[in-house]
Formats: structure tokens, C-alpha cells, sequence
């Protein structure tokens, strides 16, 4: 029996001694988190120049009508913002799209970096953790980890695609013309704009109306999302809606997007209503 309630104790401390580990750890993922967070908004610029048609005049036109509905006269053009979202997140496939709702805040700063911080729920499954440039974490219950990822350059160019396109509908201002950027015209209502940034590069095609709205975001991106769970380029984009005024910018708030936009397996996992923009100052 004494060996008996040796073994018991014992067990009871490696496992608080587990949970302990495990929560510590989540801890520095929130650190982790922040310290990012804080790095992208200390990229805002700090004496912005203001927007004016003249800034456009030798883009293609398409891309002019984009940046003169998106944009208002005399903006200043920051490029660094918080957004916070409310929605579904589908952790399935077409057929069987798992949906979790989930809300999040994201600090966007095209070309550099983002971090999107997000919590989700369905039924009893609670999941939260982040994604970003360097990472993708997520944790079940606050202490499960069921994703660690990053570090790697598959990892990095596939984050590259996901947040320069979504710089072209929350962030204008980071795609005007300048090194690193290059607008083309695709036909007289389609604008592709490509970036570059530390050996990275990307294509975003983006749809506009008679006014200059962007309807629709699409582009060729690296990803894993198949069977074969093997990198590749495949199709990806959504559809933007709901525009409102932020600060100077004319912003979707609705965004429905995902892999394979634009065939018949196309998926839209991930489906979210804005809530707010800010365009923080640095150092804050």
C-alpha cells in the first residue's frame, strides 16, 4: 500500500507539474503575441504624407479608380492597422465545413508582418491562439496545444500570400507605388499589383467596379491545403462587401474567403464581419 500511494503522489505531481508546464507555456505565446504586435504598430509612419489623385496619376486605370474609391483626398496615408472581427472560422473541408465562430484582433503591416489573435468556439470545443508571419499556434482549452508551425520558408511564403491581400482591402496605403510594389493592368476592370519584400513576392489580382469598389481578391498561393498536405500553388481569394469609412479610407467590413476562389471546389473558410479599424499611432 505505501508503494501504492508512492506511485499515486507521484503521478499527481508529474501531472500538476504538466499542467503548470503547459500554461507557462501559453503564457509565452501571449508574450509572444504582444511583443509582435507592439514591433508591426511601431512601423506606422510617424509624418505620413496625405493622398491625392496626383499620387495615382501613373498607375493603370483600374488601379487608379481602386486607390480613389479606397482612399479619400487628403488621407494620411498610414499603412499599419488594427482590426477587430467577428465570425466563422471552418476547420473542415466543402463537404463538411466545421464552422467555429470565433472573434479576433489583428495588427496588419503589409509588407513586414501581422499577427491575428483569435478565439473560437463550437458547441463545448473552445480553441484560441494566433497566426502570423513566424507562426501559427492553436491551443484547445486554453492549455492543449493542437498546432505548432512556422519558422520554415514554406510557412513564410504561404503567410506572405495571405497578408499582402489583405492589405489590398484593409490597408491601401501600404500598396501605393514605391519599391517593392508594381501595378499592372490585367483587362479595364481587373488590377494586379505585386509585392516584394526580403526575397518574398506575391501577385494579388483585385476586381473593381464602374466607382473603383473592389468586388473581389484573387491569387495564386503557396499552400498545403490539399489531400496530399504537400506545398504548392493553388488558387485562392474571396469576395469583399459592406464598405465603411475609417479614418480617410473606405473599407470592406464583410470578407468571404479561401482556397481554390474561383473553381467548383472553392471553400470559404473563412467568413468575417469587421467590427472596427484603427490606424494606431507608433509607439503607443
Amino acid at each position: 500500500m505505501e508503494y501504492l500511494r508512492i506511485v499515486l503522489d507521484l503521478g499527481v505531481a508529474l501531472f500538476a507539474i504538466s499542467i503548470c508546464g503547459l500554461l507557462v507555456w501559453r503564457q509565452l505565446d501571449y508574450r509572444a503575441d504582444r511583443v509582435e504586435m507592439k514591433r508591426l504598430v511601431n512601423l506606422q509612419p510617424t509624418d505620413p504624407i496625405v493622398f491625392s489623385r496626383d499620387l495615382v496619376a501613373g498607375l493603370p486605370e483600374p488601379a487608379r479608380r481602386y486607390f480613389c474609391f479606397a482612399i479619400s483626398e487628403g488621407t494620411p496615408l498610414l499603412s499599419v492597422a488594427k482590426i477587430e472581427m467577428k465570425g466563422q472560422f471552418g476547420l473542415g473541408t466543402k463537404n463538411s465545413p466545421k464552422y467555429v465562430d470565433i472573434c479576433a484582433e489583428q495588427v496588419l503591416a503589409a509588407p513586414h508582418g501581422f499577427v491575428w489573435k483569435m478565439a473560437g468556439r463550437s458547441g463545448l470545443m473552445r480553441i484560441s491562439g494566433s497566426d502570423a508571419a513566424g507562426w501559427t499556434r492553436f491551443w484547445i482549452a486554453g492549455f492543449i496545444p493542437v498546432a505548432r508551425l512556422g519558422g520554415s520558408p514554406d510557412h513564410m511564403r504561404a503567410s506572405f500570400g495571405r497578408y499582402v491581400a489583405e492589405a489590398v482591402f484593409w490597408t491601401p496605403a501600404a500598396l501605393l507605388q514605391g519599391e517593392g510594389v508594381v501595378w499592372q493592368e490585367v483587362d479595364e476592370n481587373t488590377a494586379r499589383v505585386t509585392i516584394r519584400h526580403r526575397g518574398l513576392e506575391q501577385s494579388i489580382d483585385i476586381s473593381v467596379g464602374d466607382d473603383g469598389r473592389p468586388h473581389w481578391v484573387a491569387f495564386p498561393r503557396w499552400s498545403d491545403a490539399n489531400p496530399e498536405k504537400s506545398y504548392r500553388i493553388q488558387p485562392f481569394g474571396g469576395n469583399l462587401s459592406k464598405f465603411r469609412d475609417f479614418a480617410g479610407f473606405r473599407l470592406p467590413t464583410h470578407i468571404e474567403a479561401g482556397n481554390h476562389f474561383g473553381t467548383d471546389d472553392y471553400f470559404p473558410f473563412y467568413v468575417v464581419d469587421v467590427a472596427e479599424i484603427k490606424f494606431p499611432s507608433a509607439l503607443q
